[in-house]
């Protein structure tokens, strides 16, 4: 295994044990939506995938997340409205990520879903 591999093991462990850190705000009960969020910016090779699959996680919401092949990160989030909110607030204040436009577009819910994945292609 080589030396990149160790640095990518390092750089997870960081951003799962920064996420377990967030304080969460508590949440008042808001209606669920799902919506479809393009993270655009320097927010591939740097953790963005995972740490919203862990604070996903942590929050309830299902869906998914992925890279593009433009270098963008695509998510469908579903959820609480406010949950989803403090999501899309906390990635675009990340340090080792520069998110320079976020769009999020509201999509039907899916009914049957009940976990977060972390799609790598």
């Amino acid at each position: 295994m080589g030396f990149i591999y160790y640095l990518k093991k390092l750089r997870d462990g960081f951003v799962i044990n920064q996420v377990k850190k967030i304080n969460l705000p508590h949440f008042n009960p808001s209606p669920i939506v799902r919506k479809k969020v393009i993270f655009s910016g320097r927010v591939q090779k740097v953790g963005f995938r995972l740490e919203i699959n862990e604070l996903a996680k942590r929050l309830n919401l299902t869906g998914w997340v992925k890279n593009r092949n433009d270098k963008n990160v695509e998510a469908e989030l579903q959820g609480e409205i406010k949950k989803i909110h403090f999501m899309i607030k906390y990635m675009k204040s990340l340090k080792r990520a520069s998110v320079r436009d976020v769009t999020t577009n509201e999509i039907p819910i899916i009914d049957n879903d009940t976990e977060f994945a972390l799609i790598k292609e």
